[in-house]
């Protein structure tokens, strides 16, 4: 029996989403995630727990009081209650063909909650996506496998040396689990992103090419160029901002990569 008031822990939830999936969509972001990636622009969702972000600044640029405020990154929210959210959209699912996406974070953390919440979406007979990095066991994919209509999954170096230094984590079981998917028939679109001078080199963008190519399933890649739009977010977390001087790659090298993934066969699309 499905258990609905299991609870997961949640950062944000955005409606009339357009880039998580087909169609209009409501996204899920899970608090969590197994990875550092440097040009991470969710920083807020790193950490599993609920955390109080306390900032403090001076009230006036000649007075020598401070002020304080408090801000909480991630609820504790059990499934019916995100449920009721989720149906609130349920017309305009109908009307563009879009459903839910589970995304972070990384959902694949808190696999029971996400099982539980794709269950539900069944139950409305809704459209499931969820969007991961692929660090997990694949038991855990193989667990809801039967309730997800489409994958997002993130590749982003090739390279198992220069992933762990950029993402904090080995590639191994990512690479495996992109290829289980695929072999077990699910559907599977391939986000990639557009890093300058780390993800965009000529030998990541020929090895990530190389590597779809054995893949006969993965024929959609989105490949999504670098923004600044989490700098601020480093900035208030008190955390390194290893990019903060590098720049959104120009449309012309974003074309240019397109027309490449295109050669070599896939559907491409620029952002997500």
């Amino acid at each position: 029996m499905a258990d609905r008031l299991i609870e997961g822990i949640v950062f944000d939830l955005k409606k009339f989403a357009v880039h998580d999936g087909p169609g209009i969509r409501t996204t899920v972001f899970f608090k969590g995630c197994p990875l550092n990636c440097t040009w991470c622009h969710n920083p807020e969702s790193k950490r599993r727990d609920v955390e109080t972000l306390i900032t403090t600044k001076r009230r006036k640029c000649l007075d020598l009081s401070y002020s304080e405020t408090k801000e909480v990154l991630g609820k504790k929210v059990n499934v019916n209650e995100l449920m009721e959210e989720i149906k609130k959209d349920i017309p305009y699912y109908d009307e563009s063909g879009g459903g839910v996406t589970f995304s972070g974070g990384e959902p694949m953390m808190q696999v029971d909650f996400l099982y539980e919440l794709l269950h539900a979406c069944k139950m409305e007979e809704l459209h499931t996506t969820v969007d991961t990095s692929g660090y997990c066991s694949y038991e855990s994919f193989e667990k809801i496998n039967d309730l997800v209509d489409l994958y997002l999954f993130d590749l982003k170096l090739i390279d198992e040396e220069k992933h762990r230094m950029y993402t904090g984590v080995t590639n191994k079981n990512i690479l495996n689990n992109l290829t289980k998917l695929t072999e077990d028939e699910n559907e599977v679109y391939v986000r990639i992103p557009i890093v300058p001078n780390l993800t965009d080199t000529e030998k990541n963008i020929n090895d990530s090419i190389e590597f779809l190519k054995k893949l006969n399933r993965i024929k959609k890649v989105d490949i999504l160029p670098f923004h600044k739009m989490g700098s601020n977010k480093f900035q208030k977390l008190d955390i390194p901002d290893f990019h903060k001087h590098t720049e959104t790659p120009p449309e012309e090298q974003m074309n240019e990569l397109k027309n490449r993934f295109e050669s070599a066969g896939f559907s491409v699309k620029i952002g997500g």
